[in-house]
């Protein structure tokens, strides 16, 4: 006889449909159980402390992305050292070429070698001359004035021209007599100094001062007048003050036109320091130069110029150097 009971079989897709687990059914299952029946710690996502249970997304770097990206950008900007070796080899490709040709022609008899030595003997009278003090003691004198009547402009130009640039009435009082001196040359003023100041060491300091000044004067009021005005309405808009203005905006803005005009007056500093040298000192680079030219000794007076050469060139490696300190806000 046939069993009136009917079987029922569970669909397996009522095992899909069933509701959730409650909390802590939820709670178990996202937190594995220690052996001793503790629940184990959940590991932390460094990238989604949310949920930490879910994968780390794809768009967000993980320390390992961060770690490998910093050492490519470090392997970036430092080139390799044959890179290095040949870009200096490049860059100095033409002094090479220079002192080649300065000792071959006077050898060949192209040019007098009595007017232009070969410039191994150069070399050697400015070896010379080191040895026996001199080059040293000249160079320290025309170090000290260069240095001082360029110490002296920049103190001094720089205010004015941060002043004259900023500040209308002013501008407006110093243009008749800065126009005035401007155009004056600095070399035609040299005897008034002398007759002012003597012949000691504070007329060729003045002299190396006013040649520096003009420079660093007229490329500071350059500088400050030549501000992007969108920037100037920016911070105004920001509710900058005149001297947070002026603090913020106008001088780090105006910072790179200033030293345009610093290594102008350092290549200044050095020229007319020469031509004064030459004029009235018994000590210095010019006077060695004029020295060594009424005695004959050819040799000794192209190692003067060559010093000369040199000291110009440490000198602008030296600001450059400082312009880079105070312009690292700027992009390349």
């Amino acid at each position: 006889m046939a069993d009136d009971t009917t079987l029922t079989v569970p669909h397996p897709a009522s095992d899909s449909a069933a509701p959730a687990p409650a909390g802590p059914a939820r709670k178990a299952a996202a937190q594995p159980e220690k052996a001793d029946g503790t629940e184990a710690a959940s590991p932390v996502n460094p990238v989604n402390p949310v949920n930490p249970a879910s994968p780390p997304r794809g768009d967000v770097p993980t320390a390992d992305d961060r770690a490998t990206n910093f050492f490519k950008v470090a392997g970036r900007t430092r080139p390799p050292l044959a890179a290095r070796l040949l870009a200096a080899v490049n860059r100095s490709l033409a002094l090479v070429l220079l002192a080649g040709v300065w000792e071959a022609l006077p050898r060949l008899g192209v040019v007098d070698a009595v007017f232009v030595p070969p410039l191994s003997e150069i070399l050697a009278a400015w070896y010379d001359l080191l040895l026996s003090g001199q080059l040293l003691d000249h160079f320290q004198a025309s170090l000290i004035r260069s240095l001082s009547g360029f110490g002296l402009a920049i103190v001094l130009a720089i205010p004015l021209g941060l002043a004259i640039g900023w500040y209308r009435p002013v501008a407006e009082f110093l243009s008749p007599v800065l126009e005035l001196f401007r155009n004056t040359s600095a070399v035609a003023l040299l005897p008034v100094f002398i007759l002012i100041f003597g012949l000691g060491e504070t007329s060729k300091i003045v002299f190396v001062f006013y040649a520096c000044a003009w420079p660093i004067l007229l490329n500071t009021v350059s500088g400050v007048r030549t501000v992007e005005p969108l920037l100037i309405k920016s911070a105004r808009s920001m509710g900058l003050g005149p001297v947070r203005l002026f603090q913020k905006v106008i001088l780090p803005a105006a910072v790179p036109t200033i030293f345009t005009g610093i290594r102008l007056a350092g290549a200044y500093s050095i020229l007319v320091l020469i031509f004064a040298e030459m004029v009235g000192a018994k000590a210095g680079l010019g006077y060695l130069i004029q020295d060594t030219q009424f005695n004959f000794r050819i040799p000794d007076m192209y190692a003067g110029i060559i010093t000369i050469s040199a000291l110009g060139l440490l000198f602008n490696l030296l600001l450059l150097s400082v312009e880079r300190r105070f312009s690292t806000w700027r992009t390349t």
